[in-house]
């Protein structure tokens, strides 16, 4: 891959680069109360929320009011409106919709994976105008343009990504949006038949791809000459040696975002997400602690759960709604490219968290450090659990693919390798499960980190 020279990330609004931190500040200040006033006029949850708790909106002075009150929505209490509106109004949008459900023109819904689905990404037209912009933008740093191609391929179908197409489209690109449930062949026949400029997806299925390219073609996947891969959904870009790897085997950048807050620069290291949309919402400054919900300082490098405040948006804005991702949070100026705005990294999700004897764990770091030993090692892997999360009964137990032809003296001193910087870096001292390279499963759809033995012994 040619080596770019990393371009700075602006804001999507050319008057943020104009002011300083307090003023911008301010502005989402005015942007928060006209939301707040919006939602208690036209949402029934709102209202009523908002007199149960004895909330006025005229007591709400500065952010650290606003952070201070009691979260509004969950997942769960998302479901119960749903069922509620369903129930009284024949629609499964919730109580808390701020619309008309006549004014809807686009849903998508979670997955469903974990409970009843939840329609929270539905949007008016004008929902759908203001955030079409960031898509837009984001596109144009990754240098796609007008008339090109971008291959569509997501795992999530109908569910939280489909809202980006409308991205592309007004970005004036042909989306091609591609049903991956024919499986890998299917995407990689569609990128050889309509030649994309620009590929966006999960990072776990790039890599996918590459190694069911080779192993169709006998070729790397560089052949199919994408010049910008936009992945989101995972952590994995955040993740040097995964990064490194599909850049390299794609032969273009890989750019990380969080749909219309922010994407990540084009340099050679990841420097996380930068959040180029501040007129969208609090996105990252609304921060809590995922054990006592109390809010958390911003300051560089801290770690807590994401509370999302949506600004504009007429439907179903999210307001003091507990996603339930964990990020870490940083307010430096971005080495890469000087940006000087917020940038976060995804540490993955608050129930993902182990616990090894009283030490709080996160999957991604245990996976940053096994792929440090490619390529003696594949960087599949997974947490086996015999019993339900999040503590542990020592020992932690890990499956790892080994790279083929590897020797027992040279596995041997892999597994020592390995063990010692965990536990230098993590304070854990897990047991491997080594498994020959392709054992474990390989999916298109989002990768587990769990493996959960325990619940076979409960079919």
């Amino acid at each position: 891959m040619t080596n770019l020279i990393s371009r700075k990330v602006t804001y999507n609004n050319p008057a943020f680069e104009k002011m300083s931190e307090e003023e911008m500040k301010e502005h989402q200040f005015f942007l928060l109360i006209d939301q707040l006033k919006y939602i208690c006029r036209n949402s029934e949850y709102y209202s009523n929320l908002f007199k149960q708790h004895d909330i006025k909106i005229s007591g709400i002075r500065t952010f650290e009011d606003y952070f201070n009150l009691p979260i509004f929505l969950d997942k769960e209490r998302e479901r119960i409106s749903q069922n509620e509106s369903l129930e009284k109004w024949g629609h499964p949008f919730g109580i808390h919709l701020c619309s008309s459900p006549d004014d809807i023109v686009f849903t998508g819904t979670t997955s469903g994976t974990s409970g009843q689905p939840t329609f929270t990404y539905t949007f008016t037209q004008q929902d759908l105008h203001f955030m079409n912009q960031f898509i837009s933008h984001m596109l144009s740093y990754g240098r796609v343009m007008k008339g090109d191609r971008v291959l569509f391929a997501h795992a999530l179908g109908i569910y939280a990504t489909s809202s980006i197409i409308q991205g592309i489209k007004y970005h004036g690109a042909l989306p091609i949006d591609v049903d991956i449930r024919n499986g890998s062949e299917s995407i990689i026949n569609y990128a050889r038949l309509t030649k994309p400029t620009a590929l966006m997806t999960t990072p776990s299925l790039a890599e996918y791809l590459i190694e069911k390219y080779r192993e169709i073609y006998d070729r790397p996947i560089s052949d199919l000459g994408i010049q910008a891969i936009f992945t989101v959904g995972e952590v994995g870009i955040g993740i040097p040696e995964v990064k490194n790897r599909i850049e390299k085997e794609f032969g273009c950048r890989v750019y990380d975002y969080l749909g219309e807050i922010g994407f990540s620069c084009d340099s050679d290291e990841y420097h996380g997400v930068h959040c180029s949309s501040p007129e969208l919402g609090t996105f990252p400054n609304e921060l809590i602690d995922p054990h006592t919900l109390e809010p958390l300082e911003i300051s560089d490098g801290v770690i807590g759960e994401i509370v999302i405040t949506e600004f504009h948006l007429k439907a179903l804005p999210r307001i003091r709604y507990r996603s339930g991702d964990l990020v870490q949070v940083f307010t430096a100026p971005c080495p890469g490219c000087g940006f000087t705005g917020r940038r976060v990294k995804m540490i993955g999700r608050s129930d993902d968290m182990i616990i090894v004897k009283g030490t709080n764990v996160y999957p991604t770091a245990i996976k940053e450090v096994i792929t440090e030993f490619m390529p003696d090692v594949t960087g599949e892997m997974r947490i086996v659990l015999n019993n339900p999360p999040p503590r542990i009964v020592p020992p932690l137990l890990i499956k790892i693919e080994h790279r083929k032809g590897i020797t027992k003296q040279e596995l041997d001193k892999l597994d020592r390798a390995i063990k010692r910087t965990l536990h230098e870096r993590l304070r854990v001292t897990p047991e491997f499960e080594w498994v020959q390279a392709g054992s474990i499963d390989r999916s298109l759809h989002k990768t587990p980190v769990f493996e959960k033995r325990y619940e076979e012994g409960m079919q």
